[in-house]
């Protein structure tokens, strides 16, 4: 917009080159609009334009009792339509009228008495929450990484034997959807009751065993009782708090002994599997050596067996041969003499001499010459074969 500068002290212009009394937007007081601008709103204006539309709704010039009764019904319905809210499906929403619990609602469109009468409260009950207790976790807004701090506060605990240990763990739990009521009204702070008692039932735990057994072969057991406890504990304050895990994150020894302990763990480690190898060695060797003293066994009977037997055999063989012997006994000798020679006699090298006394042997006769050669002991062997060959 140009602005008129008049300068000097004639004509009276004013501060934006105006006549006096008149403003940037070329109006006066008065309301003229001189200068062809825009007026900011003026409330008076609008006032008297409300009036005029009041006055139009209700004819009789003025606000009668009906009009006013009929502004505080409009009042008062606006008011009431102000007590719908939605739950959404992960939410639980408690009404209070007059700050007293008075329900609760599922998810969906729900009406309460609106403020200041009642209020909603919405719960995330399926929601799981975590509590970490021996250190704190936080996001390093330049890398974008955890970053974690311990808490010895929190971590260091006393065991069974008056031994310390570094136990850091983190608690998995949600609002229990069945009672959330308690949750929202019988503690004051949830959390922070629930991360003590969270850390008063390790320690409770952790106190009732040995340091070795917490480090190695108890560590399964401690998530369950920790959890057991826990849940036992907030159930008698109605806390309304459902835990739904313990999880181990590290249990260590202190730091300055945590290199003697690491040696003690891996000799147990190292002793637990020498005993697990000689137990394999020994359920190898020990029914190898049963079924040798079995077989053994088995054999020493069969032996006997034979030998009774074949001594039966003799016995029955010599019975026989004295009754025929007892029949003719002149025959019988020679016959025992002719086959007890052949059972010694058979496989010796000999010389037998059909003349008697010996005569027309010279002193001296070369009897080991006289043996018969290797070759023709093969030839009876091979005969059989020959003559079953030619049987076929």
């Amino acid at each position: 917009m140009p602005w008129s500068n008049q300068g000097g002290g004639g004509g009276g212009g004013g501060p934006w080159g105006k006549p006096p009394g008149q403003g940037p937007w070329g109006q006066g007081p008065s309301g003229n609009n001189n200068g062809g601008g825009q007026m900011p709103p003026d409330l008076e204006a609008m006032l008297r334009r409300g009036q005029d539309h009041l006055r139009q709704a209700f004819p009789g010039g003025g606000f009668g009792g009906k009009g006013i009764v009929l502004a505080a019904v409009l009042a008062l319905g606006a008011w009431g339509l102000s007590g719908f809210y939605t739950v959404q499906p992960n939410e639980v929403g408690l009404n209070m009228v007059f700050g007293r619990y008075a329900g609760k609602t599922s998810a969906g469109l729900n009406y309460n008495w609106p403020s200041p009468v009642g209020s909603v409260q919405k719960l995330r009950v399926t929601d799981r929450n975590s509590t970490s207790i021996g250190f704190n976790s936080r996001l390093d807004a330049r890398t974008g990484s955890q970053i974690t701090s311990d808490v010895n506060e929190e971590s260091l605990m006393l065991t069974g034997d008056e031994n310390i240990a570094d136990v850091k763990f983190v608690v998995i739990w949600q609002i229990d959807p069945i009672k959330p009521e308690n949750f929202a009204f019988n503690v004051r702070r949830p959390e922070l009751t629930i991360k003590a008692v969270a850390e008063s039932s390790m320690r409770e735990i952790v106190g009732r065993n040995q340091i070795q057994r917490i480090l190695t072969a108890e560590r399964k057991t401690i998530e369950p009782a920790v959890q057991d406890l826990m849940q036992k504990v907030l159930d008698d304050y109605g806390a309304g708090v459902k835990i739904i895990q313990v999880q181990l994150q590290s249990v260590d020894p202190p730091e300055q002994v945590i290199a003697a302990f690491r040696d003690v763990t891996a000799a147990q480690q190292d002793q637990d599997r020498l005993r697990n190898e000689a137990e394999a060695y020994a359920n190898r060797v020990v029914p190898e050596a049963r079924g040798a003293a079995a077989r053994i066994m088995q054999e020493a009977q069969a032996y006997r067996e034979q030998t009774v037997a074949e001594a039966y055999g003799q016995a029955g063989r010599f019975a026989q041969v004295l009754e025929e012997y007892r029949k003719a006994p002149t025959i019988t000798r020679e016959r025992i003499y002719l086959e007890t020679m052949e059972r010694v006699l058979g496989g010796m090298n000999k010389v037998i001499l059909d003349q008697p006394g010996g005569q027309g042997v010279v002193p001296y006769l070369p009897l080991s010459g006289l043996e018969a050669p290797q070759q023709p002991q093969t030839i009876p062997q091979s005969q059989p074969q020959t003559r079953q060959g030619g049987t076929r």
